[in-house]
C-alpha cells in the first residue's frame, strides 16, 4: 500500500509553527541544546515522516479491520507490520528523541519530538500507542524511580526493547482511582507482592517486545484511604536481575481483551496481579518495586498522566487533521455537481470543493485542526522553556502556563478535531461512510480520545476546580496576561491581526469575568461552579485558540502567498464564525445555572 504524506499532515504547516512561529533553532543556543541546530530538527522530522508513511501507514487499516486476539496457546497476536514498525521506530532512535542521552536519548527539545510524533500519530495512531506509553513511562522512572530502576528498566525502553503500560483503572473504581483496591504486601528485601486486578490497560500483553514494564498503583496493607493511601509500583511482566538480565515471568496474568470502537491495533486488557498462574520465585504474587515515596502514587503517577494527555490532544489534532487532508484532497478531485446558477445540464460537473458549503465544511476543518496543532505544539515549547529557559522567572511562568493549559490541549482538540472527523466524512459524501474511505476509521478512533486519559468532564473540573484556582489564581492571570500581550501586539499590527483582536479581547474578559462570578462565593459555592465546568472548559477552549490563531497571524508578518492567505482565512472564519458560541456559554455561567443540580434523577424518565 502507497500512502502520500500529503495526505496525513501538511509539512508547510509544521516548517511554519515550528520555525517562524515558536522558533525552535533559537532552542539550539541554551546549554541544554549544545550542539543543535535547526536544521537538524528538520532532519529528524524528515526521517519521522519517511518511517510514519512507510511503516506505519500501511498497515493502519489491516490493523483496525483484524483486531488483536489469542493464538491456541493463549498469546496475543497482532497483524503483520506492527513489531516491524516499531522496530523501526527504535532502531532510528525515535523511542528517546526528548529523553537524555545518558539513557539513550538524543536529548532534543520536547518541541521538536512532538512534532516528529505527530506523524506517527496521524498515519497509524493505534500503533504508535506503544512508544507513546513507552516514552512517557520512561519519562516518569527518570523523573522518580531509583538509580537501580532507571538503569534497568529505561534504556532498554528507549531501545525498543521493553514497552511501558500505566496501570490504573480497577473495574470497580473506574476513573475514581482513589478507590482502587490493588495490594501491595511488603516482603524482607525491600520489594513488594501485589494482588489485584487493572481494567483498560493499552499494550498490557503482547510479543511485541521483550519485556513490558507495567506501571502501577496500588495500596499498602497500612495505607489509610483515599487517594493519599495509593503508592505506585513497577512490576515487569518479566523479572529484570540487577545487571539487567530478563529473568522468569512475573506473576501477571492477561485475563482478557477488550475490543474498543476504535484504535483497534493498540491490544487493551483486563490484567490480573497475583492470581497465581506465574509464581516468581515460588509464591504467588505479581513482584513490584516502590517508584517514589508510599503513599505519593497518584502525585507521582500524574506526570505521566499530564504527558499522555498532551498525547491523547496530539493524538486527537493528527487524527483531525488527516482527516482533513482527505477530504480536501477527495473534495478537489471529485467533480459532482455545477455552481449555483448554472441551469445547462450539458455543463461538465465541477469538483465539489468549488461548492460553498463543501468550503464551508473544509475550511471549518483547518480553523480546528491548525488551531490544535498550533496550541500543543505551543505546550511541547512550554515544556522545554520550563526546563531550559535562562532564568529562574521564565521557567516558572513556563511552568504555570503548562499546567493551566494541559486540560485544554487534552479536551478541546478531542471534541473540535473529533467533529472535524465528522465534517470530513460527510464531505465525502455517502462513501465517508461506508469503508471504501479512511474517514470512518479516523472518526472511530478519534472518538476515543474523549475518554483516554481522564473524560472531558475530568478535564473541565481540573481546569475550574485546580488550574484556575491554583496558588491563588497565578495560572489564570498568567495566561490572561498572555493573550493580552497578544491582543496588544495584534492592534498595533493592524490588518487582518487587528480587525480579530478586538473579539479575542472581549472573549478574554468575559472569561474573566464569569470565572470571578463562579468562585464569588468561594469553596461554599464550589457545587453550583463545578456543575459548569465542562461549559466553562468548551469557553475556556475556544479563546484560547483564538488567541493562538491570532498568534499564528503575528508570525505571518508580510507574508504575502496562498499560504499565508489560508492561514488569515481560517483564522477569520475561527472568530467570526466559531468563537461566538462562547456567548450563551458565558450567560449560562454568569447566571451560575442549577439546572443540572436542580435536577432530581428520577425526572430522567
Amino acid at each position: 500500500m502507497t500512502v502520500d504524506a500529503d495526505t496525513l499532515l501538511d509539512r508547510a504547516d509544521l516548517r511554519f509553527l515550528l520555525h517562524d512561529w515558536l522558533d525552535v533553532g533559537g532552542l539550539a543556543d541554551r546549554p541544554a541544546f549544545d550542539g543543535q541546530s535547526g536544521e537538524l530538527y528538520d532532519e529528524v522530522l524528515g526521517l519521522a515522516e519517511r518511517i510514519a508513511v512507510e511503516r506505519f501507514a500501511p498497515h493502519n487499516r489491516d490493523a483496525d479491520e483484524h483486531e488483536p486476539h489469542r493464538d491456541e496457546d493463549g498469546r496475543v497476536v497482532l497483524v503483520d507490520g506492527v513489531q516491524d514498525a516499531l522496530r523501526a521506530f527504535a532502531d532510528a532512535g525515535l523511542g528517546g528523541l526528548s529523553l537524555p542521552s545518558d539513557v539513550g536519548g538524543m536529548d532534543l527539545p520536547v518541541t521538536v519530538a512532538q512534532a516528529a510524533f505527530a506523524w506517527f500519530q496521524a498515519a497509524n495512531v493505534g500503533t504508535a500507542a506503544y512508544p507513546m506509553l513507552t516514552t512517557a513511562a520512561a519519562g516518569l522512572l527518570l523523573a522518580s524511580g531509583s538509580p537501580e530502576q532507571i538503569h534497568r528498566f529505561v534504556p532498554p525502553m528507549v531501545e525498543g526493547r521493553f514497552t511501558g503500560t500505566m496501570c490504573l483503572s480497577e473495574t470497580q473504581a473506574g476513573s475514581s482511582l482513589a478507590d482502587v483496591a490493588t495490594r501491595a504486601e511488603p516482603l524482607d528485601d525491600g520489594r513488594f507482592r501485589l494482588f489485584g486486578s487493572k481494567m483498560w490497560i493499552s499494550g498490557g500483553e503482547h510479543e511485541l517486545a521483550e519485556n513490558i514494564v507495567h506501571l502501577v498503583l496500588a495500596r499498602l496493607p497500612d495505607a489509610p484511604a483515599g487517594s493519599k493511601g495509593i503508592s505506585l509500583f513497577v512490576v515487569p511482566r518479566l523479572l529484570v536481575a540487577d545487571d539487567g538480565t530478563v529473568g522468569e515471568r512475573n506473576d501477571v496474568t492477561l485475563v482478557g481483551l477488550n475490543h474498543k470502537m476504535g484504535y483497534r491495533g493498540t491490544v487493551n486488557t483486563v490484567l490480573a496481579f497475583g492470581e497465581g498462574t506465574h509464581r516468581p520465585e515460588g509464591a504467588a504474587g505479581a513482584i513490584g518495586e516502590l517508584v517514589g515515596e508510599s503513599g505519593r502514587g497518584l502525585a507521582t503517577m500524574f506526570r505521566m498522566m499530564n504527558e499522555a494527555r498532551i498525547g491523547v490532544g496530539l493524538g486527537a489534532t493528527a487524527l483531525g487533521y488527516t482527516g482533513f487532508r482527505k477530504a480536501l484532497r477527495y473534495a478537489r478531485e471529485r467533480p459532482q455537481g455545477r455552481p449555483a446558477g448554472v441551469k445547462d445540464p450539458s455543463t461538465p460537473p465541477v469538483p465539489i470543493v468549488e461548492h460553498a458549503d463543501v468550503r464551508r465544511m473544509l475550511l471549518t476543518q483547518k480553523a480546528y485542526v491548525e488551531g490544535a496543532l498550533a496550541l500543543l505544539l505551543y505546550c511541547a515549547r512550554l515544556v522545554d522553556d520550563a526546563h531550559s529557559a535562562p532564568d529562574d522567572a521564565h521557567r516558572e511562568r513556563a511552568g504555570v502556563l503548562l499546567e493551566m493549559l494541559t486540560p485544554i490541549a487534552k479536551s478541546w482538540p478531542s471534541q473540535w478535531c473529533l467533529d472535524a472527523n465528522a465534517l470530513a466524512i460527510q464531505v465525502h459524501g455517502g462513501y465517508g461512510y461506508a469503508r471504501d474511505y479512511e474517514v470512518e476509521q479516523h472518526y472511530r478512533d478519534n472518538r476515543l480520545n474523549a475518554i483516554h486519559e481522564g473524560t472531558h468532564g475530568i478535564q473541565a473540573q481540573d481546569l475550574l476546580g485546580r488550574k484556575v484556582t491554583m496558588r491563588g489564581g497565578t495560572g489564570l492571570a498568567a495566561l490572561a496576561e498572555t493573550i493580552g500581550a497578544t491582543v496588544e501586539r495584534a492592534t498595533a499590527a493592524g490588518g487582518v491581526p487587528a480587525e480579530l483582536a478586538g473579539p479575542v479581547r472581549d472573549a478574554l474578559s468575559r472569561l474573566l469575568e464569569v470565572t470571578g462570578t463562579l468562585w464569588a462565593d468561594g469553596p461554599a459555592g464550589a457545587d453550583v461552579a463545578l456543575a459548569n465546568a465542562s461549559t466553562y472548559l468548551e469557553a475556556a477552549g475556544d479563546v484560547v485558540i483564538a488567541w493562538i490563531w491570532l498568534e499564528q497571524l503575528l508570525a505571518l508578518a508580510d507574508r504575502d502567498d496562498a499560504f499565508a492567505a489560508g492561514k488569515r482565512h481560517a483564522a477569520r472564519w475561527f472568530v467570526a464564525a466559531i468563537l461566538p458560541r462562547t456567548g450563551p456559554q458565558f450567560d449560562l455561567l454568569a447566571r451560575k445555572d442549577r439546572t443540572v443540580l436542580d435536577m432530581d434523577e428520577g425526572w430522567l424518565g
